[in-house]
């Protein structure tokens, strides 16, 4: 099994089955469970931080804020992170989780199809990792006017975020034949398709390694920008523990910057070490499933990471800062996908900008 074919499973690819679940936990947050904090003070207790995706490099930041003992020093005894795949949608609303490492659109859907009281409080990603992929040599995408006459494979889970990029630029859908496929890339580099529904950050660095020349369309700077691996919470746990809250989203950020300030090497090492733990611990989890992970392409997974968190935003403005007009371009492609939720529905980035007004010096994570 490679990784390709079971991300069906993860993030988007998890969402319907996620909304649904959402049923009859909506009333469930209102008394969630809060036993993982006292709320407050320098000993925050424990939390539980729900991972989009397995134990990777999308996670480096948190790894380093383990290892370096960030979490410690803002005062939790133990941040437990749980593999996914998981939008965390569900375990938010149940208290068996207080904080989801999620997506917009994952959030923006249980909000908008079920009223969740749900918030994101800081995006890791400022620029969403989708694109669509073609073979440099083959139909060579690039603008979203080629998709026009083309095939494109879209995953079923996908279809509402496809159909975004068509919307955001005019396109009909009789203009363009979706061909149904799994994750695995295999029928783009047989032939079978011309374009294909992919991550920047996995599907298009495995076509790159099995020696094709890619081209990609990026959602993000084609009409569907929105942001993603977004501090989730709900809206309760929002109000009631803002100072944890607070001092954990400090740790993230010295965590991620030791991502930018350390080699790739060393952080693929890092990266490593948590991967083969978490596979010792689950023989049924997916770490285990995969197997080792590969250090070339984690270490190109982790630089393509870098160009969706790092943008001129957070340079001027800090890590997981969304600025106005992001949060605003978030909620219209939202409802280009067919989710309506307003900027107040979605965001609550009270907490991150108070970070920076009191310790500008944060802002800082470029070597």
């Amino acid at each position: 099994m490679t990784h390709a074919s079971t991300r069906s499973r993860r993030g988007l690819r998890a969402l319907a089955a996620a909304t649904a679940s959402v049923v009859g936990l909506v009333g469930l947050a209102a008394c969630g469970s809060d036993d993982a904090s006292d709320g407050g003070g320098d000993g925050h207790g424990d939390i539980s931080v729900q991972y989009s995706w397995i134990k990777n490099e999308e996670f480096a930041g948190e790894f380093y804020a383990e290892d370096k003992g960030y979490y410690a020093d803002a005062g939790f005894s133990k941040v437990s992170g749980i593999s996914g795949p998981d939008t965390g949608v569900a375990k938010l609303l149940s208290g068996t989780v207080q904080v989801a490492l999620s997506d917009a659109a994952s959030i923006g859907a249980a909000i908008a199809n079920e009223d969740a009281p749900l918030k994101i409080i800081g995006a890791t990603f400022q620029k969403n990792p989708f694109t669509i992929l073609s073979l440099k040599d083959g139909a060579d995408i690039k603008t979203p006017a080629d998709l026009k006459g083309k095939k494109i494979g879209v995953q079923d889970s996908n279809a509402s975020v496809f159909e975004a990029i068509l919307n955001a630029n005019g396109i009909s859908k009789d203009e363009v034949e979706v061909v149904p496929v799994d994750f695995d890339p295999t029928p783009l580099m047989e032939g079978k398709v011309d374009g294909f529904m992919a991550y920047l950050t996995n599907e298009a660095i495995t076509v790159e390694l099995a020696g094709h020349e890619v081209t990609n369309l990026p959602y993000a700077d084609n009409g569907v920008p929105y942001v993603a691996e977004t501090f989730s919470v709900t809206d309760q746990y929002l109000a009631e523990n803002k100072a944890l809250l607070k001092d954990f989203l400090i740790a993230e950020i010295k965590g991620w910057t030791d991502v930018f300030k350390n080699s790739t090497d060393d952080t693929v090492g890092l990266i490593t070490e948590f991967y083969n733990k978490a596979a010792s611990d689950n023989a049924d989890g997916l770490e285990a499933t995969f197997g080792a992970l590969d250090p070339k392409k984690t270490g190109m997974g982790l630089e393509a990471e870098k160009l969706l968190i790092s943008t001129a935003d957070t340079e001027a403005n800090g890590l997981f800062t969304i600025t106005d007009e992001l949060k605003e371009q978030t909620v219209a492609s939202l409802k280009a996908a067919g989710w309506e939720v307003s900027v107040d529905d979605l965001f609550d980035t009270s907490i991150i900008d108070e970070i920076y007004e009191e310790q500008p010096e944060l802002k800082k994570y470029l070597p």
